[in-house]
C-alpha cells in the first residue's frame, strides 16, 4: 500500500460546525463573541506558478494580500505593487495589477528544472524567493467503483492513477474540487516506498458523489521544500477546533528589506495535470 498523507478542510468544517450548534442549543439568548487578540498585520504573496499540461502556461497569476483579524469579512488587499520573476538565464516576467491585489503576466515561458526568482516591492518592502519548476508525469486514467465506508454503507470511490518516474525522489500535491465541496480537498504524496511504480490516489465521500456529479482532479509536481511547508500547513486543518497551530509557518518568501518582517505564502512552480471526471 503506497504512503499517502490526506488533509481535509472537510473534516474541520464539520467539526467547527458541531461546536457552533453546541454553542446555540445551550444559550439560544446569548451572542458569544470571543475576545480575539490581533496579531501584527503580515504581506501575504499567493504566488503559484501552474504550467497544465496541453497549455502554453504563458498566463500566470500572483495575488497580493494582507493578514486581517478574525471576525473581519473581508481580506485586505494590497494594491500598487511591483512583481516580477526572473529565469536563470536572466529573462524577465513583469506582472501587472489587473484588479486589487491580483497581478498578471501573460507572456511567461515555463521550462522544466529552470530556476526562478521571485520579486516583490510592496509597501516599502521588498521581498524574494527562489524555486525550480517541478515535472508531474500526466494522469494515465479514472476508475469508479463502489465500497463500504466505515459504517458500511455503499459510497462511490474514485482513484486516480500515474507512473512516477524511476530513480527519482519525487513529490506530488493533489487538489480535488467539486460543486458540493466548500473548500477543496488536498492530498500529498511522496514515492518513498514506491519509486518508478504506478500509484493510485483514491477520493470518496459518504454521500456526496453521485452519478453526473463531476470532479475536477489536478495533481501537481512539488518540490520537497513546498512539501514539508504544506503537510505543516494542512496538519491544522485536519485536526479537531481546539487544537494549536505549530507556529506560524513560514514558507520561501523573504524580506529583503527587513528580516523579522516576512511575508506569508510560499513561491512554488508546478507542472500539473488535470482531469475533470463526471462519476457514471
Amino acid at each position: 500500500m503506497q504512503k499517502l498523507e490526506k488533509y481535509n478542510f472537510k473534516n474541520k468544517a464539520l467539526a467547527l460546525l458541531s461546536l457552533l450548534l453546541v454553542l446555540f442549543f445551550s444559550s439560544c439568548e446569548d451572542v458569544v463573541t470571543l475576545d480575539l487578540k490581533n496579531g501584527e498585520t503580515k504581506i501575504v504573496v499567493d504566488a503559484e506558478i501552474i504550467w497544465l499540461k496541453g497549455t502554453t502556461g504563458n498566463e500566470q497569476t500572483i495575488k497580493i494580500s494582507k493578514t486581517a483579524p478574525y471576525y473581519n469579512n473581508t481580506t485586505p488587499k494590497v494594491s500598487g505593487a511591483q512583481v516580477r520573476v526572473e529565469n536563470r538565464d536572466g529573462d524577465v516576467f513583469t506582472f501587472t495589477e489587473t484588479e486589487p491585489g491580483s497581478y498578471v503576466c501573460t507572456n511567461f515561458v515555463p521550462v522544466i528544472d529552470m530556476d526562478y526568482t521571485l520579486f516583490v516591492t510592496a509597501e516599502g518592502q521588498s521581498f524574494t524567493a527562489v524555486e525550480k519548476l517541478t515535472s508531474v508525469t500526466p494522469i494515465d486514467r479514472v476508475e469508479q467503483e463502489i465500497v463500504p465506508d466505515f459504517g458500511g454503507e455503499d459510497v462511490i470511490e474514485l482513484t486516480f492513477y500515474y507512473k512516477d518516474p524511476v530513480d527519482e525522489v519525487n513529490f506530488y500535491l493533489t487538489d480535488y474540487k467539486s460543486d458540493f465541496l466548500i473548500f477543496p480537498e488536498y492530498e500529498l504524496t511522496k514515492d518513498e516506498l514506491y519509486n518508478g511504480n504506478e500509484i493510485n490516489n483514491r477520493f470518496s465521500d459518504e454521500d456526496k458523489i453521485q452519478p453526473g456529479t463531476v470532479v475536477d482532479i489536478t495533481n501537481r509536481g512539488i518540490s520537497k521544500n513546498f512539501y514539508n511547508y504544506m503537510n505543516l500547513l494542512l496538519e491544522i486543518y485536519d485536526g479537531n477546533p481546539f487544537s494549536i497551530p505549530p507556529g506560524n509557518i513560514r514558507g520561501n518568501i523573504v524580506n529583503t528589506t527587513d528580516s523579522n518582517n516576512y511575508a506569508f505564502g510560499y513561491f512554488r512552480l508546478c507542472e500539473a495535470d488535470k482531469v475533470s471526471y463526471v462519476v457514471k
